[in-house]
């Protein structure tokens, strides 16, 4: 390395590329050759920690370069030439078109901000993360981190944000996967597993509820799980800004540094390979992390720091880096509090170990800083001072180990023109006939691994903690019923008891769909998540959507494609919705190569999170049938839509095209059935998704104590459908509502002009009855077996 450096002015590009490779930096050629050209310009050769320091800033995982940087994209031998790139032109171009004043701050700092409650007095933070190159070799300890990293971002945004709940989405392989395994691989069981202890044990040990979530299951997932990780968090509105002075003293605060994670942003930056380390995960500790917590929200509130953000991807590099990029810094590595004596000082400065925040402290305050650390038991040291250089300068003692020009470091990587490509595949409707036994496949609908129970897994987490959590993971009568979204009462962040307000949060995640069609999947994932939102009560007028893209190689022209037209689908499902993206992420290069040698990608995934409040939590409403001889209804058209479906999955259906959202006709929709759910006329709401009305329909049965009499005949469906097609079919834009008589008249006069049909209606019988279009009972099943079915399939995995 060191003869390296000194002759890194003569290097050819292919001695520049190996050198990147043997150090693990995860750059391309043009990135190192940028590199070689500046220390060319300044006219002396780089340090380790200088090219540590490029290479962690640089990262796909920092730097967003697939999003960033300009695509060409063929599309059935149509060529278009993205030059801004994807980022701009998709999901931050909606935003900025859509301009909603009640979006406080977007994606410019470590979450988004929107108002929350009356009197402009609080605002609602929040961020997802992903944690998947880590867990897919260390289940446990890159899921426990994926949360300490998250609970930093709300902590880091502005002036700092009170966590008061935490989400948790994964994708995994059947945790039977019976395929041989590459000798490095874990088995999906024991990720499963780990992953899920992670998330509980960190969440549950920092006093936050985790309280949403969702799990997909699809075998190309068994190399390369993922797991995507949310926290919200309530704030003041005078803690939205930070600032950065010169003068200012730099105050790291938290955990020690050790040699874990190092080269975690690269490693997360690129394929995962056999010689992937352990060390690239990080430790996490959260009694740690919750005394940074404490001592944090008792600094912010007594103003005593001007800046803040969060030890995450690139460490101290990143986190200093960043905070004093737009006026210089100067630190000391050797005033660092650490693990361990035998690490560089580059190590040091590269280093993700956990729980630590970067505070920019005016020295007249640092006496008061320093006594409210102690007396949270919280480390920390002055590692040096904010400047008005404009450059990054790193010393350890007397030694300068980084002088660079925030100018480079920041704006200095090269983009590069990508080429994606896309062929529309022929795709066909189903066309299902009439079923033998309809009782039969709605049992294996119930039990599919993407329908069946995650109580499992829920029960593992505290979801009761800060007392807020108004409406459960786990519906119903016996709370342990499938919930469309979380209602959560930040009352424990305002300290406001008399104040109602409230906050929905939810998702829409369906990869299958991903496989036929890219871009209805990003429209399909919006709908299914503002539908979530409105079957709460949720005011879907004011939603806030997060995007999180996990793909496998940009390098690959065809995944790059599907890229580009999921993008393209979020920003028409966010213009269509009037729903903003506030914050987002990418994670790249999710792929491995299986027990034969072949390279694997996931399943091309985009995670749609999504917030909106709740004006009065005491209105909020459930999924399970509340009383007898109340009214079914059905909102929306049932069609022959089955792609990505689970029953296309059970009877083995190919080529099959996907849900189509016309996303604009639904809102006017929604934005009706919200008036009449906040108006109370409705008793339960549930969303008609994975499994068809059949599935939705036995949810909000088994989960309430009323069973239901139902006739296919008053579907309202296109063309003519046979009754499988109606039972099972998973058209989007549709969900499920209870009314009583009381309520009726007012109900159905509210929804004039809605495609509505009046399909049935509950009784005090255990059982769900469904009658066929020609009269005849097509499935008569006790709650209980259909209970039984949803529930077993995943008991005994954890």
């Amino acid at each position: 390395m060191e003869e390296n450096l000194r002759n890194f002015d003569k290097l050819s590009k292919k001695e520049l590329f190996d050198l990147q490779a043997r150090a693990g930096w995860s750059l391309v050629t043009e990135e190192m050759v940028a590199a070689q050209d500046y220390f060319k310009s300044i006219g002396r050769a780089p340090t380790q920690a200088e090219l540590e320091t490029i290479a962690q800033t640089w990262s796909e995982h920092c730097k967003h370069k697939t999003f960033n940087g300009p695509v060409t994209m063929v599309k059935d031998g149509k060529k278009e030439v993205i030059k801004d790139g994807l980022f701009k032109t998709t999901i931050y171009k909606a935003t900025k078109k859509l301009n909603k004043k009640w979006c406080l701050s977007v994606f410019k700092d470590n979450a988004g901000v929107v108002e929350f409650g009356q009197g402009k007095k609080w605002a609602l933070a929040f961020k997802a993360e992903t944690h998947n190159h880590p867990c897919a070799v260390e289940p446990y300890g890159g899921a426990e981190t994926g949360v300490g990293g998250v609970i930093r971002d709300i902590l880091g945004v502005g002036l700092g944000a009170k966590p008061v709940v935490n989400t948790d989405i994964f994708c995994f392989a059947d945790p039977d996967y019976k395929a041989k395994l590459p000798a490095a691989a874990l088995h999906p069981k024991r990720i499963f597993r780990g992953v899920v202890d992670g998330v509980r044990d960190y969440g549950n040990r920092m006093g936050i509820p985790t309280a949403s979530g969702a799990i997909w299951f699809d075998d190309r997932y068994a190399l390369n799980p993922l797991v995507f990780v949310g926290t919200i968090g309530i704030m003041p509105t005078w803690a939205i800004e930070k600032s950065v002075k010169a003068g200012d003293l730099v105050v790291s605060i938290g955990g020690r540094t050790g040699r874990d994670g190092l080269h975690g942003a690269t490693f997360s930056s690129a394929n995962i390979e056999d010689a992937s380390e352990v060390s690239a995960v990080q430790i996490g500790h959260a009694i740690n992390e919750k005394k940074v917590l404490d001592a944090m929200l008792r600094l912010r509130d007594k103003r005593l720091y001007r800046g803040c953000t969060d030890c995450g991807a690139g460490g101290f590099s990143s986190a200093i880096g960043e905070l004093g990029g737009e006026t210089g810094v100067r630190v000391d590595l050797s005033k660092a509090v650490l693990k361990e004596s035998k690490i560089k000082p580059w190590e040091i400065w590269v280093s993700e170990s956990q729980e630590r925040m970067i505070l920019s402290v005016p020295p007249k305050n640092l006496k008061e800083v320093k006594k409210i650390l102690e007396a949270e038991d919280c480390e920390y040291s002055v590692m040096g001072e904010f400047t008005n250089t404009g450059r990054l300068e790193v010393y350890f003692g007397k030694e300068k180990i980084v002088d660079l020009s925030n100018d480079f470091l920041h704006g200095g990587v090269p983009k590069m023109m990508r080429k994606a490509v896309w062929n529309t595949p022929k795709t066909k409707p189903s066309r299902i006939k009439e079923m033998k036994n309809y009782g039969a496949v709605l049992h294996k609908t119930l039990a599919h691994l993407n329908t069946c129970s995650r109580e499992d897994v829920i029960r593992q987490y505290d979801h009761e903690v800060q007392s807020g959590t108004v409406v459960k993971p786990l519906q119903g009568v016996t709370h342990d019923g499938p919930g469309d979204a979380t209602v959560i009462w930040p009352a424990s962040a305002t300290g406001n008891l008399k104040d109602y307000n409230g906050f929905a949060v939810t998702h829409g995640l369906n990869p299958a769909i991903g496989k036929i069609d890219p871009y209805q999947m990003a429209l399909n994932c919006c709908d299914e998540a503002v539908r979530n939102l409105l079957c709460v009560g949720a005011d879907i007028n004011k939603t806030a959507f997060l995007d999180n893209f996990c793909w496998g190689s940009p390098e690959n022209p065809k995944l790059l494609g599907e890229l580009v037209l999921c993008a393209k689908g979020c920003y028409d499902g966010a213009m269509a919705y009037s729903a903003p993206f506030i914050s987002g992420k990418d994670s790249f290069y999710n792929q491995s190569k299986d027990a034969k040698g072949n390279d694997v990608a996931i399943p091309s995934t985009i995670l749609i999170s999504a917030t909106a409040p709740v004006h009065d939590i005491r209105k909020s409403v459930t999924m399970d049938f509340k009383e007898a001889a109340s009214s079914v209804y059905v909102v929306g058209v049932t069609k022959d839509e089955f792609g990505g479906s689970v029953t296309a999955d059970i009877l083995g259906l190919k080529n099959i095209a996907a849900p189509k959202v016309d996303a604009k006709a639904a809102l006017k929709t929604y934005q009706k059935v919200y008036k009449v759910i906040s108006g109370g006329l409705v008793n339960a709401a549930h969303d008609i998704s994975q499994g068809g009305l059949a599935a939705a329909l036995s949810e909000m049965c088994f989960s309430g104590a009323y069973g239901a009499e139902i006739n296919l005949k008053k579907v309202l469906t296109e063309g003519k459908l046979s009754d499988g097609q109606i039972l099972f079919s998973e058209s989007a834009c549709r969900l499920v509502l209870e009314v009583n008589s009381e309520n009726e008249k007012a109900f159905l006069k509210a929804l004039k002009g809605v495609k509505l049909s009046k399909i049935g209606q509950t009784n005090s019988t255990p059982s769900l009855i469904i009658k066929g279009q020609k009269g005849a009972e097509v499935i008569s099943e006790k709650l209980s077996k259909l209970k039984k079915s949803w529930r077993d399939t995943l008991k005994g995995v954890l």
